[in-house]
């Protein structure tokens, strides 16, 4: 006897589908060029296997049971998706990959990011988008561990040419912020070490999946409150949870309407210099190259690390 995965052919949906449209056995018999009882005999193999009734038998008319007509609602999708793998493999065929996934650092602007999404689903490629958030050394990883096919945010540092090529996207200044409540928002003078240490850090922790990462900015001995994403952080010292240093451009709405407040520093500035990276070798299939061809232009990159708010 079969079983309910060999009598569920696309072949055999599309026999039902006739015989539901034609009324029939007969008028689907002739359409389908078989002879009735053949018909009928295939029917039966696909009700035994679904050990439901599809027809109802008593009129002389080809009448689906409520069993029937949902199976043709739900083979007619199936349908429909074997039509939709066949394109895509067809359009892979033609340079597309199968997905891209394209690793984000904190540092990049989220509205900026789907924009850029939006702009490639208008082409309608054949290739799914994944995008990940990573921080710090996390962002290289999920390149070179194979888990992602761009890197944008990575930080310059050894071993980040290694069969990859990176470029440039530019630089961004961090600023140390506080909340206006916040025991450091008062005075205009320059915070050094000893005043930074004696108050709760807010920090970012690194998305690596191995070792132990890197930390940005942090002193020994400080009290540290550690947040998965960038936006978080800037959320945490919003609060008073602590303070840190966040990229200007985020954070110069917040200074602009009193919600934080910039102290200076003895410390050099921070200033960041990051690039986007992806593998070398093989030549870039048509979804990447299209990420790639983005990020030539100076304006994209300028707004991916500054519009960081719509």
């Amino acid at each position: 006897m079969q079983t309910a995965r060999d009598a569920l052919t696309p072949d055999a949906l599309a026999m039902l589908q006739t015989i539901a449209d034609t009324g029939s056995f007969a008028a689907a018999a002739r359409a389908l060029n078989l002879v009735p009882s053949a018909l009928t005999y295939r029917v039966r193999q696909i009700e035994d296997a679904l050990d439901v009734l599809l027809f109802d038998r008593s009129s002389r008319q080809a009448r689906m049971t409520e069993a029937g007509a949902e199976l043709l609602r739900e083979g007619g999708r199936l349908l429909q998706d074997i039509d939709a793998v066949a394109n895509r493999v067809k359009r892979v065929a033609t340079g597309w990959e199968p997905q891209l996934t394209v690793a984000a650092d904190g540092l990049m602007a989220r509205p900026v990011l789907m924009e850029l999404a939006c702009a490639f689903f208008q082409l309608e490629p054949p290739t799914r988008l994944r995008i990940r958030d990573e921080t710090l050394s996390g962002t290289l990883q999920a390149l070179t561990s194979g888990q992602a096919d761009l890197a944008l945010g990575v930080s310059p540092g050894p071993g980040t040419a290694a069969g990859l090529h990176s470029q440039p996207m530019g630089s961004v200044g961090f600023v140390f912020a506080v909340a206006p409540h916040h025991p450091l928002a008062a005075g205009d003078g320059v915070l050094d070490d000893d005043d930074l240490r004696s108050h709760r850090a807010v920090a970012v922790a690194d998305s690596v999946q191995r070792g132990s990462g890197v930390t940005v900015s942090l002193l020994g001995g400080q009290d540290v409150f550690t947040v998965p994403t960038m936006q978080a952080k800037l959320d945490a010292q919003l609060r008073g949870l602590g303070g840190g240093f966040l990229p200007e451009p985020m954070a110069r709405p917040y200074v602009e309407t009193g919600r934080l407040v910039v102290r200076r520093v003895a410390r050099a500035p921070l200033v960041a210099h990051p690039r986007y990276v992806w593998r070398s070798g093989d030549r870039p299939g048509r979804a990447l190259q299209w990420w790639l061809d983005q990020l030539q232009s100076p304006v994209t990159r300028r707004a991916l690390l500054e519009q960081h708010h719509h």
